[in-house]
């Protein structure tokens, strides 16, 4: 019997049918099927409401599109339970299968062996740790695409400082600064310019927002390489993971940077081909 946490995308309507196949399909085979709360309401299936955590799963079930996979990354919070991203919507590049699959690639995971019928894929994640000016107890963070400090203040940039190993860089004047991972260049860094970067390879990429100043390029980062920004304007900054805002930055707030302990799993059944997801979603290959 294998345990199957559910991450549902709200108001896809293409997923009210996976839903039924799942449990169908879970009932059959004896398989426990189980979600938020607020996702089973949204969806119609208060009866699979359960507040048991996403760990203690045996593979998380990602309903949606990039967005909804972020979604489940944090849910799990570093735990090594390998995640299965059905794409329902657009083009992604976290999901690995279309809804027309997702029974048969199931059934493959129960019944197969890793490294022969499937791989687990592992992405490098971000740790992000703010030292307040104010003093008090140090707040950290896990991200898989990225950190953002960015401005609050339409029409204003913030004065933002980089320390890499130690020694002071430069000092931005920008709308903001992108700090990702590989797997984040094809989000919001991309977005800024920043470069596309194999999912494969270990960096921290440093990507200005609107820089107002000369040097406007993008850094790529050994990971080994201790990264330090300081804000040092007197304009309050928002710093956001993955999309979502956790906190506001006032002057001699320090954030680090660094690559996490953890990774994030991804339950892939071909080798994956992210310069081809690259390609189609550029139209790289149109005439």
């Amino acid at each position: 019997m294998k345990s199957i946490f559910v991450v549902a995308h709200h108001t896809r309507g293409e997923i009210a049918q996976l839903l039924t196949d799942l449990e169908s399909w879970c009932s059959k085979h004896g398989h426990h099927l189980w979600m938020l709360p607020a996702d089973a309401i949204a969806r119609g299936c208060e009866h699979l409401a359960s507040d048991r955590a996403a760990m203690d799963a045996d593979v998380v079930l990602s309903l949606g599109g990039d967005g909804t996979v972020l979604r489940a990354v944090h849910l799990l919070d570093g735990a090594p339970v390998p995640i299965l991203g059905v794409n329902v919507g657009t083009l992604g590049y976290l999901t690995e299968i279309e809804p027309s699959e997702c029974i048969s690639s199931l059934q493959r995971w129960v019944d197969g062996q890793v490294e022969k019928d499937f791989i687990i894929d592992k992405r490098m994640m971000l740790t992000v740790l703010l030292k307040r000016a104010s003093g008090g107890t140090d707040l950290s963070w896990r991200a898989l695409n990225e950190a953002v400090l960015e401005k609050q203040q339409s029409g204003h940039t913030v004065w933002l400082e980089v320390v890499i190993n130690s020694e002071l860089f430069a000092t931005y004047s920008a709308d903001g600064l992108i700090v990702s991972t590989p797997t984040g260049s094809t989000a919001y860094s991309m977005s800024a310019r920043g470069p596309v970067v194999s999912p494969r390879h270990r960096a921290l990429l440093v990507t200005p927002v609107s820089p107002h100043m000369l040097f406007d390029r993008a850094l790529v980062l050994d990971p080994h390489e201790s990264l330090l920004i300081e804000v040092v304007g007197t304009r309050p900054v928002d710093m956001a993971l993955d999309g979502r805002k956790v906190m506001s930055l006032t002057q001699g707030d320090v954030v680090s940077f660094a690559p996490d302990t953890c990774t994030a799993e991804f339950l892939r059944f071909k080798t994956p081909k992210f310069h081809q997801i690259v390609r189609t979603k550029f139209g790289l290959g149109d005439d």
